[in-house]
């Protein structure tokens, strides 16, 4: 099987790391071996109630026997997506009501973007240094890492950095700016969060100038942070809110929010301004229905935060310099890409199951499920704390 991954499937890395699994339940992963191994990192912030949640599969199971795929979402009436775009707006701050479902936070990015040219009539995207919002086309335009935008140059023009955190460019934001667009949280730039009232500044000059502000919630949302969406720490509603990830319990999703008159924009003038043949498609809507009333049924954002300080408690080590980010999105800094990747090969060697960031070389990603238990997450920072051991005396 392996032999047969690394011919017939495009890999994205030369050296991947080729775990074969054989199957996952809540925080472990289990490989053809039969060893099991913890996971730290929930499929990329991905899996938010782990492995397998019995509500996310129950959900799956009743929509399969039912029906799996009609018609594009927007033209039928399919219960799964309603209810879900529902329960979002009820958890939403006014005036994000209405939402469009897509398959995933690269295609939402990408949605908002030509939202929020169509809203305006302008052209002009601003996003920060060091940001990334996805791999297609609209998200790469708008990826704060111009070595790895240049290899697929052309890309949208338009298309403008501004410093992340830092108030004196947002003059930079004018009436040519159809919208600025942020991740809440910076994250493959290293879990970076907004200092002060950064982002009600940005908010601000946005409502003066005519621009909208899209926030890109796609790996602090769904409660990873201790609240469902990152922005409510910050006290700031986007005019466009995007998502995906955790969203999905495990399956591929994304969505972008606004009002339902920026959102009408799409339906009309042209025509099918956005669509998508399996956004909302009902076996991934009922998923993420089940995912979102666990979150906010359980207290699982409560516990996220008192999750952090159990992390923060036991993950401690000289050779650990800071933890950044919040609640379940944390990155572990240590002073070289070296080390960090030796942390992160050590341990799983070790069955503690760790990843990298993307443009962050020294950071150790620790993003595991919202549903991890305590002694799990102790048993986690132990083998990380030995690794540094014995990379110290190394």
């Amino acid at each position: 099987m392996k032999k047969d991954f690394l011919t017939y499937q495009a890999q994205t890395t030369p050296h991947p790391l080729a775990m074969e699994v054989s199957h996952a339940k809540g925080s472990y992963v289990y490989d053809v071996e039969g060893n099991k191994h913890l996971d730290f990192v929930a499929g990329v912030s991905a899996c938010s109630l782990g492995h397998s949640h019995p509500r996310v599969v129950k959900a799956v199971k009743e929509q399969v026997d039912k029906y799996q795929h009609v018609m594009v979402y927007g033209e039928y009436v399919q219960s799964p997506a309603v209810q879900l775009t529902k329960l979002l707006a009820q958890q939403l701050p006014d005036p994000l009501e209405t939402t469009y479902l897509v398959n995933s936070g690269a295609e939402a990015i990408d949605g908002s973007l030509k939202l929020a040219r169509r809203a305006t009539g302008r052209k002009e995207i601003l996003y920060a240094h060091h940001a990334y919002h996805g791999n297609t086309f609209g998200a790469l335009s708008v990826m704060g890492y111009e070595e790895r935008k240049t290899p697929f140059a052309p890309l949208l023009p338009n298309c403008h950095p501004i410093e992340f955190n830092n108030l004196a460019v947002l003059e930079k934001i004018t009436k040519d700016t159809a919208a600025v667009i942020l991740e809440t949280i910076q994250g493959g730039a290293g879990f970076i969060l907004p200092e002060g009232e950064y982002l009600k500044k940005v908010k601000e000059r946005c409502e003066k100038v005519g621009a909208l502000l899209i926030l890109d919630e796609i790996q602090p949302g769904f409660g990873r942070t201790g609240k469902l969406f990152g922005f409510e720490h910050y006290g700031v509603v986007p005019d466009i809110l995007v998502m995906g990830k955790g969203m999905g319990g495990g399956l591929p999703i994304g969505a972008f929010t606004a009002s339902k008159e920026t959102m009408a924009l799409l339906s009309d003038n042209p025509k099918l301004g956005h669509i998508t043949t399996f956004g909302g498609n009902a076996v991934i809507a009922s998923a993420a229905l089940a995912t979102l009333q666990e979150i906010t049924e359980s207290g699982l954002m409560a516990q996220t935060l008192q999750k952090e300080k159990l992390i923060r408690k036991h993950l401690q080590h000289p050779m650990i310099s800071e933890i950044r980010g919040k609640g379940l999105m944390l990155a572990a800094m240590v002073e070289t890409a070296e080390i960090a990747s030796e942390v992160i090969l050590r341990c799983k060697a070790r069955n503690l199951i760790l990843f990298w960031l993307l443009f962050e070389p020294r950071a150790i990603r620790i993003t595991p499920p919202l549903t991890i238990g305590n002694d799990e997450i102790k048993e986690g920072c132990d083998i990380i704390t030995d690794v540094l051991g014995e990379l110290q005396k190394k």
